[in-house]
């Protein structure tokens, strides 16, 4: 999975990465049912991995998903966090900022919602989206995302520094799996709620976006707090990738079972 890991320095280019790759499963129904099997297993997993996060309150995680729309965002959390107790776990969605929101910096809303120290916290679409949407509808300058680049970096070193680990997924699809996906949103009453009617008007600045989210990723992705392009076309493998990378990094946290209470005999204790 570490191939899908975006090296800081250097300019980013996602032609190269190929959004209907599945790594080592094929593409057929025994390689989806496997990679099915094995995201399952990471996914009972999560839970012990979550109870300990819980439990020490030393460290958290905070899980940034961005991606073109259609690409899976809420599918991916719906799936992949399936096995996490939501007492600790927060799901933080930003829409266009208010007013209020405005008349602050545009870190002020975001930091307001990073996880405290035991939780998993999770921005479906982030402050990137300052850095993103601002930029390909020319409503801030290029000189002021350059400026939200370094700021952007020095937030999440400071997050790392307090102990949130901060992982990134852009969820990478093809233009025409989006085409697929919008269109079953017009024949499928079931999907019908999901339209926006705006989403065909952004899809015009398809390239224009494609453009911003290398250029974001190739400035943003540090040691600290790297990206990851996250091949999408196929859940069951997206679902995978995002999976194995969460529980890598919550292993890597090696949390231990806190001890019991000092000065308790709980060998002489008994419930009347």
């Amino acid at each position: 999975m570490k191939r899908y890991r975006v090296k800081p320095g250097g300019q980013l280019s996602l032609k190269q990465y190929d959004p209907d790759d599945t790594g080592d499963y094929k593409q057929n129904d025994q390689g989806k049912e496997k990679a099915k099997a094995e995201t399952a297993k990471l996914i009972a997993s999560l839970d012990g991995l979550q109870e300990r996060l819980y439990a020490n309150a030393t460290r958290s995680l905070l899980i940034v998903l961005q991606g073109m729309d259609t690409s899976g965002k809420d599918g991916t959390i719906k799936s992949v966090m399936s096995g996490v107790n939501p007492q600790g776990c927060k799901v933080v969605a930003f829409k266009a900022p208010s007013k209020d929101e405005l008349a602050h910096d545009f870190l002020w809303r975001v930091h307001r919602e990073v996880p405290p120290k035991g939780y998993i916290g999770i921005f479906n679409r982030s402050h990137y989206e300052d850095v993103l949407i601002t930029r390909v509808h020319g409503w801030v300058s290029g000189k002021a995302v350059k400026r939200r680049f370094d700021q952007i970096k020095e937030f999440e070193e400071l997050l790392t520094e307090s102990g949130t680990t901060v992982l990134k997924f852009f969820l990478h699809i093809s233009k025409d799996e989006q085409k697929e996906r919008l269109t079953a949103r017009i024949t499928d009453p079931e999907k019908r709620w999901k339209w926006n009617s705006g989403d065909l008007e952004e899809r015009k600045l398809w390239n224009e976006y494609l453009k911003a989210f290398e250029d974001v990723m190739s400035a943003t992705s540090t040691d600290c707090a790297p990206w990851y392009i996250v091949p999408a076309n196929r859940k069951w493998y997206r679902n995978l990738v995002v999976a194995d990378r969460i529980v890598n990094v919550l292993e890597n946290m090696k949390l231990k079972t806190p001890p019991a209470p000092d000065g308790v005999d709980f060998s002489k204790l008994r419930i009347v």
